[in-house]
């Protein structure tokens, strides 16, 4: 079985077309075998970047790690042109789709690349957001936190979503442990979204 967070570059393409209203913004995104929540918009992704979107992002320069097909990274860009938003994945598939997407609906401001987490990543930014792998492990989304520290501005945020069962407790406290803050910026269904500020 292949999973989300691995190159298989033997799937088989099921491509699939989800529309998503962000912000007023009508959006299109096309999907494939492979990526994550490839047959419809994820509940938690959603409430992220709904959260995330009451700040004021424009001309903020943002970090979408593990982008997927694109939404995050996307949506946010559409909503707030003058940001900067680079957009990293493991998966090849993942980053051809964001790329595809990213011109379906005309948005320039974006940066797609292959990234392993933060590998091929070397710039500084204001945001930094994930859905993070879950299923990678908890050694794995633990390392995001540690290493998103390096790569945010002073006053930089590091923002994340994860399900109350998945681990937000330990995760809460990582936060805590690594940035010495961290807060509960919205809870819904089970879901919570997570920040902290790099002081």
């Amino acid at each position: 079985m292949s999973h989300y967070f691995i190159n298989d570059r033997n799937l088989k393409r099921v491509i699939q077309t989800l529309n998503y209203d962000f912000l007023g913004h009508k959006m299109e995104f096309k999907t494939d075998s492979g990526v994550f929540s490839r047959t419809r918009i994820d509940f938690g992704t959603n409430l992220l970047i709904n959260t995330l979107s009451k700040e004021n992002l424009q001309g903020k320069a943002i970090l979408d790690l593990g982008c997927g097909y694109g939404i995050i990274g996307l949506a946010l860009a559409k909503a707030f042109p003058d940001a900067s938003v680079e957009m990293v994945d493991v998966l090849d598939r993942a980053i051809e789709l964001s790329r595809t997407n990213a011109e379906l609906n005309n948005i320039k401001n974006v940066n797609p690349h292959h990234s392993d987490l933060f590998s091929q990543v070397d710039s500084l930014f204001d945001v930094i957001i994930s859905n993070p792998p879950i299923r990678a492990g908890k050694d794995t989304v633990h390392k995001i936190v540690t290493d998103a520290y390096s790569h945010l501005e002073i006053d930089g945020a590091l923002w994340l979503v994860i399900q109350k069962k998945q681990g937000a407790d330990s995760l809460f406290r990582k936060l805590e442990t690594t940035f010495g803050n961290a807060r509960v910026a919205e809870k819904k269904n089970g879901y919570q979204v997570l920040t902290c500020l790099k002081k």
